[in-house]
């Protein structure tokens, strides 16, 4: 059977991310917790002494009895004590069966789960319908050189960074509590100039909560220019994996790029701190737009973005789809296609995980 951790099993929750082989700071109790969307849940299937456990956001469906599954923002996906290729098939397949049989149970109509490129969980939710194949994502290996990863750069990034550094542009690694008002601040107006829903404004607070966490490693790096924050990121660290969470740059200092000197430099803090891989992320969608091109500008190394896009309740899914006045045969990006009018939040899921650098 499937044995459900909620948001207020602080410590079964810590104690299961603990003991999995591989995780992500996208997986922890706090960053859960910090959610503003549906109410977190760890599913964990065990057999003796082993487990695997999926950590989703259960939602109540707009004027129903239904629900449905989502994940954070971030890359989630299954975790486990073992490595997803040695599971026995055997344990695999009960795993599904019970999931399967625990959806039923609650009544959800459709899970949409994003997958973490660097835990290999494909021999898992292979064994599932609905894995999507959503582009590409750009990282940078910190194992080689910086003089080798350098050497990979766009022919005039290196030059630009440069010439930025010329100009009296720094970096900062600072949680104190003036930069984190100076990164709320260039963040908001950040998201009103791409036009962001409610869904991705974030408060001084929250920022604070999150920079204080204790279950995963985080820091705030800042980009200086004359004494005023023009620039900033907040990255994570977590068993040898940078990820980009959250950028944003002054409308008025974009045309200096310090996004490119910031990005640099996380580059050479992450040796510093022994980490393997800087995930940058992908383009809009994770297409080959101008984002894309900005972030593959750094490295040549791209890996597959996967998506889990799971369809429980095949007649209630076609029933909402109708309600809501969709055409099924829809072929828009989005799942679950019955979210589509309220076109608001982390529903457009592949549309909005970019790791953007603005």
């Amino acid at each position: 059977m499937i044995n459900e951790i909620t948001i207020h099993q602080e410590r079964e929750w810590k104690q299961i991310v603990l003991k999995s082989l591989d995780y992500d700071s996208y997986h922890t109790w706090q960053y859960h917790n910090l959610t503003k969307d549906g109410n977190p849940v760890l599913l964990v299937y065990y057999e003796g002494d082993d487990f695997i456990a999926l950590p989703l956001l259960k939602r109540n469906i707009p004027n129903s009895e239904l629900f449905d599954m989502t994940s954070v923002y971030g890359y989630t996906g299954p975790l486990s004590n073992l490595k997803f290729d040695a599971l026995p098939l055997q344990m695999k397949e009960n795993f599904k069966r019970e999931l399967i049989i625990y959806f039923k149970i609650n009544k959800i109509v459709s899970v949409f789960s994003r997958l973490n490129p660097f835990l290999a969980q494909l021999p898992l939710m292979g064994t599932f319908q609905g894995v999507h194949d959503n582009g590409n994502g750009v990282v940078i290996d910190l194992h080689q050189s910086l003089e080798a990863q350098r050497s990979k750069y766009e022919s005039t990034l290196l030059k630009q960074i440069r010439k930025v550094k010329k100009l009296g542009f720094s970096v900062q690694d600072s949680k104190n509590p003036e930069a984190i008002k100076e990164f709320a601040d260039i963040y908001t107006e950040n998201m009103k100039r791409v036009g962001a829903t409610d869904y991705y404004m974030f408060t001084e607070e929250y920022f604070k909560n999150f920079l204080n966490s204790m279950d995963f490693h985080s820091k705030l790096i800042m980009v200086y220019h004359e004494g005023n924050a023009v620039c900033g990121g907040i990255v994570l660290f977590t068993q040898k994996i940078i990820q980009s969470h959250l950028s944003a740059t002054r409308t008025s200092y974009l045309k200096f790029s310090p996004a490119k000197l910031l990005t640099d430099e996380i580059s050479q803090l992450g040796r510093q701190l022994g980490m393997r891989y800087f995930n940058l992320g992908g383009g809009l969608g994770f297409n080959k737009d101008s984002l894309f091109d900005f972030k593959s500008s750094f490295s040549d190394i791209y890996y597959d973005y996967k998506t889990w896009r799971y369809i429980s309740d095949p007649e209630n899914y076609l029933r909402l789809i109708l309600k809501a006045n969709i055409d099924p045969d829809n072929a828009v990006d989005f799942f679950p296609l019955y979210r589509y009018p309220n076109n608001n939040k982390n529903e457009v899921e592949v549309k909005v995980l970019t790791n953007s650098y603005s």
